[in-house]
Order: C-alpha cells, then structure tokens, then sequence
C-alpha cells in the first residue's frame, strides 16, 4: 500500500469505527494478529478489546465525534492528532454519566502491513478528560490537604 492508501485506512478506523461504532468494520481494517500497545485498563491488546475499548467510549460518550487535525504518512506509519468531543451520557470507569461535554486531544501511531493495521500506539489527555468530568481537582487547584 502506498502512503496515500495508508491514511485512507487511519482515516476509516477512526471514522467508521471511532466515530460510528461500526464494530464490524475492525474485522477488515485490523491484521486478525493486531497489537494494541495502549489498551485500556483491564481489555485485551487485540482486536477483540479494541472493539471493547470503542463500546467502552462509545457507551459513556455515545456521541462521540473525532476531528482528525493532522495525518502524516511515512513508510509503514500513520501518524494523527486527533481531538476527540462528546457528552459524558453512561458511566465511565465508574464515573456516573455527568451530562458534561468533553473535548480531549490525543495522538494515534498506527503501523500498516498488508493493507491493515497490525498495531496502534495511542495517547490522549486522560487527566484533562478527568478533570472536565470532575473527578479530578483541575490543575494548580488545592487538593484539600
């Protein structure tokens, strides 16, 4: 696959099945052997938690919508910065549904090999999404002690 191709693929991954849920479509665009180097808490690095990982997202944030800011392509490598926007609706790692909207950036690395993702890199503003849900005291605030 040429460069091009490869953002086509990133770009599908994270609007078909970020962005729409479409669980289905991970079966296409991910190697059966793909790696998840950045899975959440407690789900498999495979393909299999990364469809829990989306449900995990899409369930507490059932709007979510990513804005891709940037996608570069080099050699078997895409690389995003993504800002992620969505209203906290379902429980999030134990955090009750807030009614909050959330705006998280974040930044994917995915390596492509036979037309497919065979492993993802991922990181995005955990403690920011934390602290616009209000479980986490914002920065330079007093803890209390």
């Amino acid at each position: 696959m040429g460069l091009e191709e490869n953002k086509v693929l990133a770009r599908r991954f994270i609007s078909e099945g970020w962005d729409k849920g479409n669980l289905g479509i991970l079966d296409e665009l991910l190697a059966p052997t793909y790696v998840d180097h950045n899975p959440p808490p407690g789900l498999p690095a495979d393909r299999e938690g990364a469809k829990q990982g989306i449900t995990l997202f899409r369930t507490a944030f059932p709007d979510l919508k990513n804005t891709i800011e940037d996608l570069v392509a080099e050699g078997d490598k895409v690389v995003g910065r993504l800002i992620s926007r969505g209203t906290h609706r379902g429980e999030f790692q134990g955090i009750p549904p807030t009614g909050k909207q959330v705006v998280v950036e974040g930044i994917f690395i995915g390596r492509v090999a036979g037309g497919k993702l065979v492993e993802t890199w991922g990181q995005f503003d955990a403690i920011g999404l934390l602290q616009q849900l209000g479980a986490m005291p914002p920065a330079g605030e007093a803890t209390g002690r």
